[in-house]
This record gives C-alpha cells, structure tokens and sequence, in this order.
C-alpha cells in the first residue's frame, strides 16, 4: 500500500517537471509496452512505405532494473527535486533489498 502511495507522489511530481518524455511509454499513465510497440510499428511501416531504409537493433534490458545502482537512483530524485522526506524513504526501502520468486512452493536464492 505504502509503495502505491509513493509511486504516486513520485509520478505527480516528475510530471510536473516534465523530468518524463513524451516517448516514455512504461511507467507513464495511459501508456503501456503495448503502446510503445504500437509506436514502433506505425513509424517503422511509415518509413518503409516511404521507401526509407530500415534497420532494427533488439536489445534486452530485462536486468536492467536488477542492476541499476540504488545511489544513481537515488541522486536522480534528488536532482529533479523529489521532497526529502521521499527520497529517505525510497533508499530504506532499497537498502539491503533482496528478493525472490516462489513457484509451487519452490523458492529461488
């Protein structure tokens, strides 16, 4: 519940500062991955029937979140103004995180 509440806070105050690009698809009221592979394909058919080269690099940044570096996180908020009192309670909730999946009963390290 406690998390709910400062995802919103977070998302109303990064909105408001326009910290989030209008491309930013995930995380962002109303859009979704769905709506960023939307995007891409009306562009990259848009292109081609234009006659334009296309060339489409995949990348996978499913990690990404598993490793990006709490205290870079954390000077981010910081930077783009996010209140103390939010900022605080983000690094206790990071710090010395750690977490697993349970499938039937079967966990992971």
């Amino acid at each position: 519940m406690m998390e709910r509440l400062i995802l919103g806070v977070i998302s109303k105050h990064m909105e408001e500062k326009n910290a989030i690009r209008s491309s930013q698809h995930r995380f962002t009221k109303g859009k979704s991955c769905l709506t960023n592979l939307i995007t891409f394909y009306d562009g990259m058919t848009g292109w081609i029937d234009e006659g334009r080269a296309v060339d489409v690099v995949y990348l996978d940044f499913s990690k990404a979140f598993d490793t990006i570096s709490h205290s870079i996180l954390i000077g981010k908020f910081r930077k783009y103004g996010l209140n103390e009192w939010t900022v605080r309670w983000i690094e206790t909730w990071l710090k010395d995180r750690a977490q697993r999946v349970v499938i039937r009963a079967t966990e992971s390290s």
